[in-house]
């Protein structure tokens, strides 16, 4: 991944921000060009195949980083580090779900499927498995050495090695669905098309969204695989003079300072929370507008904002985002602080509503 260059940092630095943290292998240089609801107007994009959301730079990156990823001491320390955070917020994401229409009541004992996408070495993906709670997780990642130690850790459990109950695929988020249908049915006469594409309860994007070149696109692919009623959570970073400081000059320096490898981050890629927000609100408006069509003014952005009595007849497909940061203590470790998604690393979570 390319560095930042300071005075790109100091002319993005009146833009909104972003937090960081130990990334996973996933970059995009995707499918088309980056949408308006990410506009990276200080980005540098790296080389990576046209319609795949994997750069070759970032596989190459944390290919070296594979042998080292269940070392708790290692370059994936804060990864380990962070783990319980996350379990933390998708308990609070659940807690304020927004009740199924079809269901009078919660089901107790529902188990939950998990889509884990750049799951690296498997430390998020292997956690979850072993929750009670949960009926299978599947987790890919774009770089081969990744996935054969993530492999590898899962032999060790009994409890993950149950079939079904934790995969692991090598692949892009573009190419799920061929890797999930069974080839042999296309050596037929009369081949069938690719299935509608498998629904999780949860989709996670821990450390990814600050590798890819267009998250829009990226954001709508991963979104495709989400059940109705169910949750994208993730955490990021964001763009801001503090978070350079942080994760580039600070994080990146050489040992004994420095806490991941040079060139991990890209601070350009960054993303704030209020970019996030808008981006959703925007898939909101398009939903009603592919609804109901086109009847009210357009924002400056051409993209129409449509509120009212006619937005709540037809019902948002997303709700409200749900933001909060944290901020790595030395000998303490990972915390939530409140305030500090606008500067640092932060998770997000949104539910799809239908």
């Amino acid at each position: 991944m390319s560095r930042a260059v300071l005075p790109s940092t100091l002319r993005a630095a009146a833009r909104p921000s972003k937090p960081t943290c130990l990334p996973l292998p996933y970059t995009t240089n995707s499918i088309a060009a980056a949408s308006p609801s990410f506009p990276r107007y200080h980005s540098t994009s790296s080389q990576s195949t046209q319609g795949s959301s994997v750069s070759a730079s970032e596989v190459s990156h944390f290919t070296q980083l594979a042998s080292s990823w269940w070392d708790p001491h290692g370059p994936s320390r804060l990864l380990h580090l962070m783990n319980p955070l996350r379990h933390d917020f998708i308990r609070s994401c659940l807690a304020t779900s927004a009740p199924s229409p079809t269901t009078s009541q919660p089901e107790p004992q529902e188990k939950h499927t998990f889509l884990d996408i750049g799951c690296g070495g498997g430390i998020f993906a292997s956690s979850a498995a072993r929750l009670p709670t949960t009926k299978s997780v599947t987790a890919i990642d774009p770089t081969p050495e990744v996935i054969a130690v993530a492999n590898q850790h899962k032999r060790s459990d009994p409890l993950l090695s149950q079939p079904n109950r934790l995969t692991y695929i090598n692949c892009a988020i573009e190419d799920l669905s061929s890797h999930l249908t069974n080839p042999e049915s296309h050596s037929h006469p009369h081949p069938q098309p690719y299935p509608p594409p498998p629904k999780y309860d949860f989709i996670t994007l821990f450390e990814v969204l600050e590798h890819i070149d267009h998250p829009s696109t990226f954001l709508r692919t991963c979104l495709t695989h989400l059940k109705p009623h169910g949750w994208l959570i993730g955490s990021t970073i964001s763009r801001h003079p503090i978070s350079y400081l942080t994760t580039k000059i600070v994080a990146e320096a050489p040992w004994p300072i420095g806490v991941v490898p040079a060139g991990t981050h890209d601070w350009n890629k960054y993303i704030n929370p209020a970019e996030l927000k808008q981006f959703f609100a925007k898939e909101n408006t398009a939903h009603f507008e592919r609804s109901h069509g086109n009847e009210d003014g357009d924002d400056a952005s051409g993209i129409k904002v449509v509120e009212g009595a006619q937005r709540l007849a037809v019902g948002d497909v997303y709700g409200d985002i749900r933001v909060e940061g944290c901020v790595y203590v030395p000998l303490l470790g990972w915390r939530f602080v409140k305030g500090s998604e606008e500067y640092g690393n932060y998770f997000f979570g949104v539910q799809r509503l239908q």
